[in-house]
């Protein structure tokens, strides 16, 4: 079995994303690799198989370091969970306050107010 299909029945099991740590925590014995460093080899199988098949990988990455499968990645956005959304606005959009509030509150409700999309990178 390789080690694609491990963590992707780990990731079912789990439903919801998880760091690359926690994945083979949970994956134990079931991963191929007798590698001392399993967390560096399912980065590497994970980052590899979305950069080679794009939209068309099981898996998305939803922020640095942490997966699910591209099936369950839309259950995050819709849920408002802030796992595959950032609070942050892209640097280019600045943030302007509105109201008489001072600028450094205006700044932070607005900043914490913000759903962007985070890009994946394929």
């Amino acid at each position: 079995m390789s080690t694609l299909v491990v963590v992707e029945e780990v990731l079912k099991e789990h439903r919801s994303p998880m760091v690359v740590r926690d994945i083979v925590v949970a994956a134990g014995d079931r991963l191929p690799t007798r590698s001392r460093t399993p967390d560096t080899v399912v980065a590497r199988d994970l980052a590899m198989n979305i950069k080679l098949e794009g939209d068309a990988s099981r898996f998305a990455r939803v922020a640095p370091g942490k997966y699910t499968l591209r099936a369950y990645a839309h259950e995050f956005i819709a849920v408002g969970t802030n796992t595959a959304i950032s609070a942050v606005p892209p640097a280019h959009e600045s943030v302007v306050p509105t109201t008489a509030e001072p600028p450094a509150a205006a700044a932070m409700a607005a900043c914490a107010s913000a759903a962007v999309l985070v890009p994946l990178r394929a």
